[in-house]
Formats: structure tokens, sequence, C-alpha cells
């Protein structure tokens, strides 16, 4: 176990929809009653240009060596981006935490590849860095994803489901004190591979998809998908979706139609899965909450169908804040756990052989870490948690 009372870290996230990079600096600690607490003053985002999108969009299809240099190009692009973000802020930082870009993963052959090198991270934001979170728990038979369940139950657990809307689905909740976290299905990243089609990020606030026609023989098609008929932890790549999902959704000729049999299917498994959970579960809440977020969740006609289907919870929307930079958030926590030697992946979500505490530490700033340690920190285990006026979140 760390001595530290309280961790300083930055968490970067990149998502597989190519919407960009999200930072965030957070503080952990821990309260009187042991229970993780955070403090997550400072956020930023940055889109990526046309070249990085390009760069990242094609990387599977590279040479070994073009592999290589991509893996340390990237990483000296997060590494300017967070020394950018702590000295816009003049923050002092443990460790920055950064998920990488998902290029390969297809944990049935054990593999799973996340480029943006930590050292040269760490080299271009001259702080110490933790990456590779996936990587141990493949190793020990899992998945590897999702990672963020551990951070959902530690500071979330007001809310009974936590769903993140990237360019995955994603879901985590408690069945009798287990939790159950796994991908669910493709969310952003099919509407944003047709909006690209035509020049266009994203679909705003779905209105083009609003606009569309449900095909019931293509969403048939989706939701006889042999991924759907799995129980357990399971994870879905952008492989999956290009070699299963977009060849059903191209039948359809109308764009407008793919955008809304595409949300149908999202929202409809959503709802499978949370009435699947409430069949298994020997505990029954009155109305429990379901956190959405992600980018999906600036999405209005996504929200609208999915609260159409799901109508046994209550559908919570957070602060923009914590929709935008909570996988951020949850990756400096990984990071965190990581420094306190806890278990930051659970075997109950990726079906790995044991519990698990992940990330690669490229710790090449021996003496920054010595003056963080000598300085006073301001809160301590013993102390109740200050009346921030910034975002504040409890694991109690």
């Amino acid at each position: 176990m760390s001595s530290k009372n309280k961790f300083r870290m930055i968490g970067i996230m990149s998502g597989t929809s190519l919407d960009g990079v999200d930072l965030c600096y957070a503080e952990f600690w821990k309260d009187r009653q042991k229970q993780w607490r955070y403090y997550m003053p400072y956020t930023s985002s940055h889109d990526w240009n046309e070249e990085w999108k390009q760069r990242l969009n094609t990387a599977e299809h590279l040479s070994a060596f073009e592999y290589i240099k991509l893996d340390r190009d990237l990483g000296k692009k997060l590494g300017q981006l967070a020394k950018c973000f702590i000295d816009e802020h003049q923050l002092k930082v443990d460790y920055v935490c950064s998920h990488g870009h998902t290029i390969f993963h297809q944990t049935e052959i054990g593999i799973t590849s996340q480029i943006g090198g930590g050292p040269e991270i760490a080299a271009a934001s001259q702080h110490n860095v933790i990456n590779d979170f996936r990587v141990a728990d493949v190793a020990l038979g899992g998945q590897g994803a999702p990672l963020v369940p551990i951070g959902d139950r530690l500071l979330f657990n007001e809310y009974h489901y936590r769903l993140n809307l990237g360019g995955i689905g994603n879901i985590s909740y408690e069945v009798d004190n287990e939790t159950i976290a796994f991908d669910t299905c493709p969310a952003n990243m099919p509407l944003n591979v047709y909006m690209r089609s035509i020049g266009k990020e994203y679909d705003d606030k779905g209105g083009m998809a609003r606009r569309g026609n449900v095909q019931k023989k293509i969403f048939d098609a989706l939701n006889k998908l042999d991924f759907y008929s799995s129980f357990g932890a399971k994870s879905l790549g952008k492989e999956w979706v290009e070699e299963h999902y977009l060849p059903i959704l191209k039948q359809i000729d109308r764009l407008e139609d793919r955008l809304a049999t595409s949300i149908e299917h999202t929202a409809y498994q959503v709802n499978q899965v949370i009435q699947n959970a409430n069949n298994l579960s020997k505990i029954h809440f009155g109305k429990p909450k379901l956190l959405i977020t992600g980018g999906g969740a600036y999405n209005d006609y996504l929200i609208d169908r999915i609260r159409s289907y799901c109508t046994t919870v209550e559908v919570v929307l957070p602060s923009e804040k914590i929709i935008t930079h909570k996988e951020a958030l949850l990756f400096a926590f990984l990071g965190c756990l990581r420094l306190n030697r806890e278990n930051n992946c659970l075997k109950s979500v990726t079906a790995a052989s044991q519990d698990n505490c992940g990330g690669v530490i490229h710790h090449i700033f021996v003496n920054q870490e010595q003056d963080l340690n000598k300085e006073k920190d301001q809160l301590i285990d013993t102390q109740e948690m200050p009346s921030f006026n910034k975002i504040i979140g409890c694991g109690g």
C-alpha cells in the first residue's frame, strides 16, 4: 500500500469513435470510512485534426515499422497535450494515466493493443506515466474490458446501472453484490462512420436519425448476431463492427434509415441488458437509476429511444463535465489504484483467472516523486470532504 494520503492524477482518454482526446485533473483520497472520494476541478477536450483521424483510422493496415512509429508519435502528442494542460492550470501532478488508443482488440487470441507509448508521454509531459491497463488482464485469460467498472462501483455507486455510450457501449451494475460489466453493443461508432461519409463528424442531437425509419428486417438481423446470444464477460472492437455489424446496415439504402435502425438497435440492447439483470437479481429496487455518460448522451434521439424502451429505470444525465470526462476520470482512478496496489480489474467483469492490478508504470523521473512526497498533502484520510465548488464525488 502507498503511504500517500492523496493522489493527484491526470487522466487521458482517446476513444475508438475518433471524436478526440479528453483530459482531466483529479485528486483521490479515502475518507474516515476508508471510502474513495474524488475532486475533479479541471477538464479539457481536443478534437483530432484530419491527419490524425486518418492515421488512427487506418492503423490496423500499417506495417510493423509504421505501427511502432505511430505508437511513438501518438505518445509524444498525448504527452504534449498533458504538459499544456498541466502548465495552463499550474498543477502539481503525481502521475499521468493514459488509456491510449485501441487499434486491435481480439481477446479470443490473446491480443489487445492500445497505442500511445508511455515513455514518450512521460518525456513530453515531463511526468511519470501509467498506461497499458488492459494487457495484464488479457494475459490472465480475461477480456481486458471493460475496465471502468471498478471505478463505477467505488465512485458512482449511487446509480444501480452505469452506461457509457462511446464508440462501443458498455454497462456496469451489481447483482447480489457482485460487479457485472460488459460491452453492450455498438453505439456511436457506426453512426460516426456514416456521418463522415457525408463530410460531418456526427449527427447533431440525432436530428438525421430522427427523420429516418427503422428497417425492421435489418433491426431483427442485428439483434440475431451471435454476440448477443452469449452471456458473461464479453467485449467488442472496431474489427467486429466492420466485419459483422456494418455489412448488415449497409443493406439499407437511405442514410437516415441506417442511423435510425442502428440507434433503435442500441436502445433495444440496453433494455435487454437491464431486463436480464433485473431477472437475475434477488434484490429489487423501487426504480433504479441508469446513469448515462459518453458522447452518445448528447444524441437526444438516442436518449429518447433508450427512455422509451427502459421504462423500469430512471434515466439520469449528469453534468456535462461528467458526461464528457467520466472515462478520463476513471482511468486516472485506475492509476491511483495501481499505485496503491489495489485491484483495478475484476474477474467477475472480464472472466480473467483472478482479480488483478494492471497498468505499466514508467517511473523515469525519480527526483520528481521525491519532491512531491516532501510536500504536505492538503487532505489526510481522517479529514472530512471539503466544500469545493467544483465537481466532487463520493464512493460511500
